[in-house]
């Protein structure tokens, strides 16, 4: 039986730029399975990043409630949404984001350190993320030192280190090429698959897009299901 992981009810959000009134989302509704990978599919400025954000605690609604693992963030102090989110949620963005001073492996190993993780295990376990992602022979060089399919599979492994039930990807393929970007995204896919994940992601895709269990988009400020398989 699918269980809810994370859970959007009635979220409204909106922004004014000056006189006007954007309403980005509004009493839009998701749920998201363990197990399952959804696409949003959505053209740019449509709040892609908005949603994401919303749903990841990074960003409040105006109104509505935010699900995670059972438990509703609305109310919750800015520490227990961050606490939910470390423990909880992954993210992967377009841009890496990986800290230039550290190899790979302590990229992988930050995450780990920073929930109370004893170095040892924190090493044992980035090391065998970037094995299981084809990068472990790549854990000692730099982000600078990595092509770009390398960094964000780092980006991938730290995203998942601190084994989150959520995972939450904003284009993670937008800046590769088509064939590195397949490769990134077989290696996202078989690690959700293997882990149990639940992941929500961005893509302009399609091809991507169409190999997700399901595909939504954003219309009206409404999150609804859409059939990339067989045509809308």
């Amino acid at each position: 039986m699918a269980t809810a992981v994370l859970e959007l009810k009635a979220i409204d959000r909106q922004f004014t730029q000056g006189a006007k009134v954007l309403r980005i989302l509004e009493g839009a509704d998701f749920t998201l399975n363990s197990g399952e990978t959804v696409a949003l599919v959505a053209p740019s400025g449509t709040g892609k990043s908005t949603l994401l954000h919303i749903a990841g605690l990074l960003e409040h609604a105006d109104s509505g409630e935010v699900t995670v693992n059972g438990q509703s963030c609305t109310g919750l102090s800015d520490d227990k949404r961050t606490a939910i989110r470390r423990r909880e949620i992954g993210f992967v963005y377009q841009f890496h984001h990986l800290l230039p001073e550290f190899t790979a492996l302590e990229n992988v190993m930050m995450p780990q350190l920073i929930a109370g993780l004893p170095p040892k295990e924190a090493q044992e376990r980035a090391a065998q993320l970037l094995d299981y992602l084809k990068i472990g022979k790549r854990a000692d060089h730099r982000p600078a030192e990595l092509s770009g399919g390398e960094q964000q599979r780092v980006a991938i492994a730290r995203a998942v280190a601190n084994a989150p039930l959520v995972l939450l990807a904003d284009e993670p393929t937008g800046n590769l090429d088509p064939a590195t970007a397949g490769y990134v995204f077989e290696a996202l896919e078989a690690l959700v698959r293997q882990s149990g994940l639940a992941a929500m992601i961005a893509t302009h895709n399609e091809e991507l897009a169409r190999r997700m269990d399901r595909c939504v988009t954003l219309r009206d400020g409404k999150i609804v299901e859409i059939d990339v398989k067989g045509g809308r």
